[in-house]
């Protein structure tokens, strides 16, 4: 099936010379756009935030701020990485928010995933909006946004970054990337000198661990998902398999089932993992990965994260199971 229904003048980059033909045909769009205004664009620290940031970099210097948020919906150590790749690779200027606290009040008892995501992508509005009132001439809204962000934005789910804006920001949006699927955007990010560990960095969605802690969001809960999502890269890496699959987290949902252990009763949560292979986010197929491995992956969760008393390995494809479980 041909997933790409781009604008006919959008040639697929599947090159370094094409990625340095976009890069340079971008920059001077963004200056003549930009021209003295100053942009405030949100670093999440995957791939397509940095690109943009890199482009905006290029294009406008020091007139751009970026905003990086923690929304206590990031994987374990999350925000302290990305902080540090950002000011060991960038040097503009970077303004960190540690917003736990404000995002999972707002979500409580929130169990609908739509609602969920537009919780978040409304409250990355605000924040960036209090911050951007800060900033003398700040006229401009830099996002991350990828194709199929907007094609999935019409009709199957919400992405925080497509329509979700507050009406009140005040700030025109810019998306250089928009009509880029994701191989593409690691070629240009490749081009624009971002390290590996940028560039081929795991996706994260913009909701981050709060769609994988289906359902109502508890902080139980969400720890549970962090810690076996973290031992889950973890052995990944030790086996070689971080660069083999593309996607690979873990899912808490809302709902318990029997167990036991030490002859105690458990009435615990299970954890779902998925690891999927996709070249451009519209079809996803299942990584096999071998049984020692996820025998070794089930002890590890078993034994070491509290609440949960079994692991389950999800074998959908996409579609028509999504790649996301919200």
């Amino acid at each position: 099936m041909n997933n790409d229904t781009r604008p006919i003048s959008m040639k697929h980059i599947t090159t370094p010379n094409l990625a340095r033909s976009f890069i340079s045909e971008q920059i001077p769009l963004l200056r003549s756009k930009i021209g003295d205004g100053k942009v405030v664009t949100a670093l999440s620290g995957g791939v397509d935030s940095f690109v943009v940031a890199a482009l905006l970099s290029k294009a406008i210097g020091k007139n751009l701020t970026c905003i990086h948020v923690d929304h206590g919906l990031l994987r374990k150590n999350e925000s302290e990485q990305v902080i540090k790749t950002f000011h060991d690779v960038m040097g503009t200027n970077l303004i960190h928010i540690n917003a736990t606290d404000r995002f999972l009040d707002k979500l409580e008892g929130i169990s609908d995933p739509e609602k969920k995501r537009k919780i978040i992508g409304v409250e990355f509005s605000h924040i960036f909006e209090e911050e951007a009132r800060k900033i003398k001439d700040a006229k401009f809204l830099g996002q991350g946004t990828i194709y199929p962000d907007v094609i999935e934005s019409h009709g199957i789910k919400t992405h925080h970054n497509v329509g979700g804006l507050s009406e009140d920001l005040g700030l025109e949006l810019i998306e250089p990337i928009k009509f880029l699927f994701k191989d593409e955007v690691r070629i240009v990010g490749k081009e624009l000198g971002l390290p590996d560990a940028v560039i081929y960095r795991q996706p994260f969605p913009g909701p981050g661990l709060g769609i994988r802690c289906t359902g109502a969001i508890t902080r139980d809960r969400l720890e549970a998902v962090r810690e076996s999502d973290a031992i889950l890269r973890e052995e990944f890496m030790k086996s070689g398999l971080q660069n083999k699959v593309w996607q690979y987290f873990t899912i808490i949902p809302d709902y318990r089932s029997t167990g036991v252990h030490n002859n105690q009763r458990l009435w615990d949560w299970p954890v779902i993992i998925r690891a999927v292979n996709t070249k451009d986010a519209m079809s996803a197929e299942i990584e096999e990965i071998p049984w020692v491995i996820l025998k070794r992956i089930t002890k590890r969760i078993l034994s070491e994260v509290s609440g949960v008393n079994r692991v389950l390995y999800d074998l959908s494809p996409k579609p028509c199971a999504t790649i996301e479980w919200e």
